[in-house]
């Protein structure tokens, strides 16, 4: 049996990164170079002299202004969706975080004995998380996982 869960810790998080995400994390890898400034800078002066081919000043404008409102668009989209899943790993270390300190907390404290151990590996697991983190396939399913709780499948 299968059931959907919202994704909140670390060992839930799939390993397997959609095609979407690839692209968008490449894409923003691209466009944070200072190559991919220096060819937006190039496009800027290969069109701003582009006037004395076209002689038309609206024509002129509207190039411009249709393939940087084009990839402006595109970039939006992509780097959001780098945004999202970074957040999402940030999260998702941050849940570890909190209930391996509240294990040791309560363990500290005499009270009520918690697994350390599995906090342990969702501490390790959350490690990197941020470059294998999905927005298309992070529905986690139940599975026992390596240290007893419930996994990704």
């Amino acid at each position: 049996m299968v059931r959907q869960h919202e994704v909140t810790m670390p060992h839930e998080v799939s390993p397997e990164v959609g095609i979407f995400d690839r692209f968008a994390g490449g894409a923003s890898r691209v466009a944070s170079r200072a190559a991919f400034f220096a060819f937006c800078v190039a496009m800027v002066v290969v069109w701003a002299p582009s006037i004395l081919v076209l002689r038309d000043v609206d024509t002129w404008q509207l190039i411009i202004n249709t393939v940087t409102t084009i990839i402006t668009f595109l970039m939006v989209a992509l780097l959001q969706n780098s945004q999202t899943r970074s957040d999402q790993a940030v999260q998702h270390k941050l849940n570890a975080i909190a209930d391996g300190l509240a294990d040791l907390m309560a363990h500290v404290h005499g009270g009520q004995e918690r697994d350390l151990g599995r906090d342990i590996v969702e501490l390790q697991d959350a490690v990197g998380l941020e470059h294998h983190e999905s927005t298309t396939d992070n529905a986690a399913a139940e599975k026992p996982a390596r240290n007893g709780a419930l996994s990704r499948s």
